[in-house]
């Protein structure tokens, strides 16, 4: 008996064929295909915010000195020493332990950061954050539990040139608003 087929709908397995009461080999027909199995998407990993999916990751057991360059979105859950720039935004994780300049355009931090933080879009710090070092950044925001230790600039230096306020004597302020007449 031939166990092989050139059409594989024909192969006969020896564990296919049933014995009957005489002795003989029956093919016994094979079982109805079971419909593949749905499997679920893993689940997503809890981020420090929604849309900030990030490219790169350096997980708990990461310890990288140096600096650190980033062009897509990223999350740091290790240690870092050194310097990390990124053109889009950086997450500093619960576990992580940082000690260095971070620029990037948004920044979050929930863990351990020692070093000046500079984001032209927004900084959060959130309530596990320890963070000693000055800030700047157009928006800040700190929650209740955070620990900040250092100072905060709302503008960067550029902007903060342009808006000098100039101060007239009293006189002159008198004068401006009588319409030019002193009086």
């Amino acid at each position: 008996m031939a166990l092989f087929n050139k059409e594989p709908e024909k192969n006969i397995r020896p564990e296919s064929l049933m014995r009957t009461t005489t002795g003989q080999a029956v093919p016994v027909p094979p079982p109805a295909p079971t419909p593949e199995p749905r499997v679920a998407p893993p689940p997503s990993r809890p981020s420090a915010a929604a849309p900030l999916e990030a490219r790169a990751y350096l997980d708990q057991g990461s310890k990288i000195s140096g600096k650190l360059s980033f062009e897509g979105p990223a999350r740091i859950d290790g240690h870092v020493d050194g310097e990390i720039t990124a053109k889009d935004s950086v997450i500093i994780g619960e576990s992580a332990t940082v000690t260095a300049q971070i620029k990037a355009a948004s920044i979050i931090v929930a863990g351990k950061v020692s070093g000046d933080i500079t984001a032209t879009q927004r900084i959060e710090i959130r309530p596990s954050a320890r963070v000693v070092g000055n800030l700047t950044s157009p928006i800040l925001v700190v929650h209740e539990g955070a620990v900040f230790e250092g100072h905060c600039a709302m503008q960067p230096e550029s902007a903060r040139d342009e808006r000098k306020v100039t101060v007239l004597p009293k006189e002159d302020r008198i004068v401006a608003q009588a319409g030019g007449q002193k009086g």
